[in-house]
């Protein structure tokens, strides 16, 4: 039985996926991720440090489940946020008797929906 990614070419590997979805760490992330959230409020949120949440954010978006936005502050200066990006994940055999999984993504952002000016 082989391993298949049922999406575009660009498709983060299957095995990314899912060792992203077998972690707890991970799974809480992206369940704290309702609205684009800082570093520092992802971390406080799911109690973890901010070693750990870099290290899981890097994981989630390397595998494609959450998305990386960029907030303008006031100065100008540049603060990221990151915002899960999927409503379903479906794994399950085809026709051939091969594994795939099937994300069906969020509404893709726009380049202003999560732009926002702190003050």
């Amino acid at each position: 039985m082989s391993l298949e990614f049922s999406s575009s070419d660009d498709a983060p590997a299957f095995e990314r996926v899912i060792a992203a979805l077998d972690d707890d760490s991970c799974r809480e992330i992206i369940a704290v991720l309702e609205e684009p959230m800082t570093v520092p409020d992802i971390a406080e949120a799911t109690d973890r440090p901010l070693s750990t949440t870099y290290r899981k954010l890097d994981a989630l978006t390397e595998a494609g489940l959450v998305d990386e936005t960029v907030g303008v502050r006031h100065g100008g200066h540049h603060r990221s946020r990151y915002v899960a990006n999927l409503n379903r994940i479906s794994i399950g055999l085809d026709d051939d008797n091969e594994l795939y999984a099937d994300i069906d993504r969020s509404a893709e952002l726009s380049i202003w929906s999560n732009a926002k000016r702190e003050f």
